[in-house]
């Protein structure tokens, strides 16, 4: 038993001088900031830029020549239901004809005057875009088509609107040559008015990963790949890992860190492998 004993202590003290002098170098080592790697959940996207189009507009005229119009009833703007009365029209022999939506919708442009003549041929008197509805049309990568299905959600951003939550309605099965670009359509609907071809950005979620995170600034490029730099006993370790996706200035590390590592929040050149250091967590003291 003895033995044992003298054994354990000579064991001890033999281990003691080599944390004494960690904590001896922690005490000369610079301060640095630091964090916990933890869990976040990253959406995959992909961004389009395109413009609003009527899904479907519908052109109103009379089904007979020689038709004048007596009186307007509505303007281009206004939404009308069907079956509303347009425009009243008479005929050479005096008799009145009602001109009606044939669909609800707005009425994207009226080319009706009182007086004039209209045609069964020529332009239409009024263009409905039946049930208000648009679509998005986009152009995208042909990198990024693969990842793009039907019914998928988006969010489409449009100046003076806001964001609107829509769906992908129909991925083309080709690229233009030239440009090597793909078609996406992508329906929406609005309680507000919308406006033909106005500009709008559209974010499609494609798929999420959840996994560790960090911040950017605790990220390092080097030509030796990437890394972050883990405090382990009080000394830098540079470590490589393999980044993701980014969201709001933080990275989805898919390899190299466990959740739960202490990392250094402003990853620097100035610190090396093996530098001593006195990590202080982020928001201590606060």
């Amino acid at each position: 038993m003895l033995k044992h004993l003298l054994l354990a202590t000579a064991l001890c003290s033999l281990a003691t001088p080599s944390l004494a002098a960690d904590e001896a170098d922690a005490v000369k080592g610079a301060a640095v900031t630091v964090l916990a790697a933890s869990k976040l959940c990253f959406a995959d996207t992909v961004d389009v830029a395109g413009l609003l189009l009527p899904r479907e507009e519908v052109s109103i005229r009379p089904d007979r020549p020689g038709l004048k119009v007596a009186e307007v009833m509505v303007d281009a703007g206004e939404n009308v239901t069907a079956g509303q009365i347009l425009a009243k029209l008479t005929s050479p022999d005096g008799s009145s004809i009602q001109l009606q939506a044939t669909v609800a919708g707005l009425v994207s442009a009226s080319t009706a005057v009182v007086g004039t003549i209209a045609s069964a041929r020529g332009e239409a008197l009024f263009s409905i875009i039946s049930r208000s509805e648009f679509d998005f049309i986009g152009q995208v990568p042909t990198r990024d088509l693969p990842k793009l299905k039907v019914d998928q959600p988006t969010k489409i951003k449009v100046i003076g609107i806001g964001e609107l939550d829509a769906k992908v309605r129909r991925v083309a099965s080709s690229v233009e040559p030239n440009s090597q670009l793909g078609q996406v359509v992508v329906a929406l609907n609005s309680p507000r008015r919308l406006m033909t071809n106005s500009y709008a950005r559209a974010s499609i979620k494609t798929g999420e990963s959840c996994g560790v995170a960090l911040p950017l600034t605790a990220i390092l490029y080097s030509s030796g790949g990437t890394v972050v730099q883990v405090v382990r006993r009080h000394r830098i370790e540079t470590r490589r890992v393999e980044v993701g996706l980014l969201s709001g200035g933080r990275v989805e590390i898919r390899e190299g860190l466990n959740e739960g590592d202490i990392v250094v929040a402003r990853a620097g050149a100035l610190l090396r492998e093996g530098d001593p250091v006195r990590p202080v967590t982020v928001g201590a003291g606060k």
